[in-house]
C-alpha cells in the first residue's frame, strides 16, 4: 500500500503521496466489517467523496476525522522519536555559529535536511 520505502513524503503545504495516504488512513481506521467489505469489494468504488479527500492539502489534513488525525498524530510522534535529537537541539545549533561553522559541509547539509523535516513533522502535529 505504501511501496517499498515504507514512508509517506510531506511537503509544506501538502501530502506528495496523497493517494497512499489517503487510502492508508481510510484503511487502518476502519472497522473490522467494513474491512471485510473493502477486501469483497477489492477496493472501493469510485464515489465524489473520495474525490474531496484525494487531495490532502494542509488544510484537508486539518480536516480529517478523528481517529484518522489521531493515527497521524501518533506517526508523527514516532517519526520523531526516531532522531537523536528534538527540533530545538537543531536550531539551538544552527544559530551558534562557532559549533556549526566546527561541523564538516556534509554535517551542515545534513543538519539543514534533518532540521527542514523536523519542522515539517511539527508543522503536521499542530495541523492534527
Amino acid at each position: 500500500m505504501v511501496g517499498e520505502e515504507g514512508a509517506f513524503v510531506l511537503g509544506w503545504d501538502e501530502v506528495l503521496t496523497e493517494e497512499e495516504l489517503s487510502i492508508t488512513l481510510k484503511v487502518l481506521c476502519m472497522s473490522e466489517e467494513e474491512f471485510k467489505e473493502y477486501k469483497e469489494q477489492d477496493g472501493w468504488e469510485d464515489n465524489s467523496e473520495e474525490e474531496e479527500i484525494s487531495t490532502l492539502s494542509n488544510e484537508a489534513l486539518s480536516r480529517l476525522k478523528t481517529p484518522c488525525k489521531k493515527l497521524l498524530y501518533d506517526s508523527v510522534l514516532l517519526t520523531l522519536e526516531s532522531y537523536g535529537s528534538d527540533l530545538k537541539a537543531e536550531q539551538d545549533l544552527l544559530n551558534n555559529k562557532e559549533a556549526y561553522e566546527k561541523l564538516s559541509r556534509r554535517e551542515q547539509q545534513a543538519l539543514h535536511v534533518r532540521y527542514g523535516q523536523k519542522r515539517i513533522l511539527h508543522q503536521l502535529l499542530e495541523l492534527v
